[in-house]
Order: structure tokens, then sequence, then C-alpha cells
């Protein structure tokens, strides 16, 4: 289990391959997960970028909404890129009639706060606990980190400082796709999270 954890990648709609790829390259065991079953079976999980309320009616409809809640609660490590950080999130200040997240990062989030899919953009980031390189982050009709509770931190900002990516216990939630650039770190940062948890 140290060597090569089993971790989940929440397979209801968005970038699910990407993911599975990268956590692969890193010597985990990769799984899609669409029922309850398949999410008992894994030691951590990322929830991927698509469209969140879309997630958030198939999470429902397929009857892991509440046992993702309680795996969050029970301190599953989840890492959630773009949709998955609404996910995640204790708050949606925009979110559309009847959206509901998984919550669990006691954060604020605003959806698409970059705009439309023609607003998407790279740069380079600094994320000082993943050491003095920069991030390369890819964001596409992202959501931003609003407001900050006191049980989470900011790991990254924009330089307008909007606040990009976040942590809280062994959760984590990224406004950007690290996986759609090659960047490796912050799924290599999450695995050690897996692990120390086992």
């Amino acid at each position: 289990m140290a060597g090569s954890p089993r971790v989940g990648v929440l397979a209801l709609q968005g970038d699910v391959r990407e993911h599975v790829t990268l956590l692969e390259g890193l010597g985990a065991h990769a799984v899609p997960v669409r029922r309850p079953n398949e999410l008992d079976s894994v030691s951590g999980l990322v929830i991927p970028g698509g469209e969140s309320s879309v997630m958030d009616k198939l999470s429902r409809l397929f009857g892991l909404a509440e046992p993702l809640r309680a795996a969050i609660a029970n301190g599953m490590p989840v890492y959630g890129t773009c949709a998955g950080l609404i996910m995640l999130a204790d708050r949606i200040s925009d979110g559309i009639q009847g959206q509901q997240s998984l919550g669990g990062l006691d954060v604020t989030v605003q959806r698409n706060a970059f705009g439309s899919q023609l607003d998407s953009f790279e740069v380079d980031l600094g994320v000082p606990a993943l050491g003095a390189e920069p991030v390369h982050a890819v964001f596409i009709r992202a959501p931003i980190v609003t407001e900050i509770g006191d049980r989470a931190t900011a790991l990254a900002s924009l330089e307008d400082g909007r606040v990009v990516a976040v942590e809280q216990g062994n959760l984590l939630g990224t406004s950007f796709h690290p996986e759609m650039s090659g960047e490796r770190r912050f799924h290599a940062y999450f695995l050690n999270k897996v692990r120390s948890s086992a």
C-alpha cells in the first residue's frame, strides 16, 4: 500500500483519463469511481475538472453524494481540480439553483470567475509548498477562491492576490488543471497525503 496506493478518480463527468494517466505515472493504482462500492475500495480520490452542476446531479443520481460526504468527513484524502474544487467547497457564491457541493474545504468559491472557455489562460505560479520552481497552471472556465475560513490555508495566488490553490488537512483544491500541462507535483503532494493516511 505504501508504495502503490489505490486511488480513485470520480468518473461521472470531466477529464478523468488525464488524471488516471498522471496518477499511474506517479506509481499509484488509479481506478474510475462511479458507484459507492468503488469508492469503498480506494484510499484517496481525485475529483476532476468538468461541470460542477452536472457532477452534483450525477453524484446524487448514482447514490454517491452521501458516501462521498461521509468519506470526506472521515478523513479520506481528496484532491479537486477546477470543478472538483467547487465540489469540495463549503460555500458556492454563485451556484445555479439547487446546486449542492460535497463540502469539506472551509472556503467560498465563485464559478467561472474568469469568463468563458475563450478566456482560458496559462500562467506560472509560485507554490512554496511544492518547491522553488514555478508551477505551470492551465485555467479553463476556472473558479476562484473568494473567502478562506480559519481551517483552510492558501497555497497559491495570482499576482492580483486571488487565491487559486488551497489545502485543509487531507483535502487539496486547485482552480487550475495540473494534469493538462504535465505538471506532476500537485498529484505527488496529494499522493503523499494518501500514503500518510493509510
